[in-house]
């Protein structure tokens, strides 16, 4: 009789020893991404409802013609035809593009002019001194800057005052009461207001630029405008992309310098999308038009913002 002997077989770790040392790390990495989607979800949480719930819930109202309390009645896209068709609501859009001129353009140009001037002075004490003055619009809230500045711009006013002083007294007017004039006078305090963020961001930019590239730029004979053009504004790429970003969206959902100001008057003359969106809501109840009115701000923000974003993008 004949016995046969069986050979043990392996078990699959040992016939696989890649699955074992596998398994530990594939255990580690899902512990990782689950303490990384632990910390994250608190603040996911609260853009969710915060954010995305309201933004859903714009979407759906400007679907309806709907006053706020009633039973609403569905439109469909008549409320956005109803935007890009009204002469008010279209000139409230234009008058936000407007702005842009006064928001971006000029606090963006100062500020690059500005914060070269510093750099290429140096005087000790000087920077600081200038960069807190500079900043300090920025700690002002909005509302309480277009107060003050609704004062100076008054008849008897800081601005009327100085005018009268040089010999211009032939100038002076109610600015934020002209129809011709208010919109700029509101662009001006939009231009105080961005002009210390461009500069304290544009400073902290030129700070990282190499201090030797201006000694070669000088000892080739570089003047100040030469090395600006040529050394500081390529360096500054990146913050002036920000500059141009966070201004033309502070333009273009402008609310608080205008409402305090002027609350969109004389007539219609400083009306933006952001005032308007607030009187359609609250002042006349239509909830619908209202929605449907930010609900294209949005987009269109979007459509300028995104392409300048892909612009100034360092390769």
């Amino acid at each position: 009789m004949t016995s046969t002997a069986h050979a043990p077989q392996a078990s699959p770790t040992q016939a696989f020893p890649h699955r074992a040392a596998t398994r530990p790390g594939r255990g580690r990495r899902a512990r990782r991404a689950l303490t990384g989607w632990l910390f994250v979800l608190p603040a996911a949480a609260m853009y969710t409802v915060f954010v995305l719930r309201p933004l859903l819930a714009t979407l759906w109202y400007s679907l309806y013609n709907w006053d706020g309390i009633s039973v609403g009645s569905w439109v469909g896209l008549g409320n956005y035809r109803r935007v890009l068709t009204d002469p008010q609501l279209l000139s409230s859009i234009g008058h936000a593009f407007f702005l842009i001129l006064f928001f971006t353009v000029l606090p963006v140009i100062g500020g690059l002019l500005v914060a070269a001037m510093l750099q290429e002075i140096r005087i000790r004490g000087l920077g600081t001194l200038a960069r807190t003055l500079l900043f300090l619009p920025q700690i002002i809230p909005g509302a309480a800057a277009a107060v003050a500045w609704v004062w100076m711009f008054s008849t008897d006013g800081t601005v009327n005052q100085l005018l009268s002083a040089v010999g211009l007294g032939g100038l002076t007017r109610s600015w934020l009461g002209d129809f011709d004039w208010a919109l700029p006078a509101v662009g001006v305090i939009g231009t105080w207001l961005g002009l210390g963020f461009c500069t304290i961001l544009l400073m902290a930019g030129i700070g990282k630029i190499d201090v030797s590239i201006y000694e070669a730029a000088r000892l080739d004979g570089a003047g100040f405008f030469s090395t600006f053009r040529c050394v500081t504004v390529p360096a500054l790429r990146a913050e002036i992309g920000v500059c141009v970003t966070v201004t033309i969206i502070a333009a273009l959902a402008s609310f608080d310098i205008v409402f305090m100001s002027t609350q969109g008057g004389p007539g219609y003359a400083t009306t933006v999308p952001g005032v308007q969106i607030y009187q359609l809501g609250f002042t006349e109840s239509r909830v619908g038009l209202a929605s449907a009115l930010a609900v294209v701000l949005t987009v269109l923000i979007l459509l300028v913002v995104l392409p300048i974003q892909r612009f100034f993008r360092e390769t």
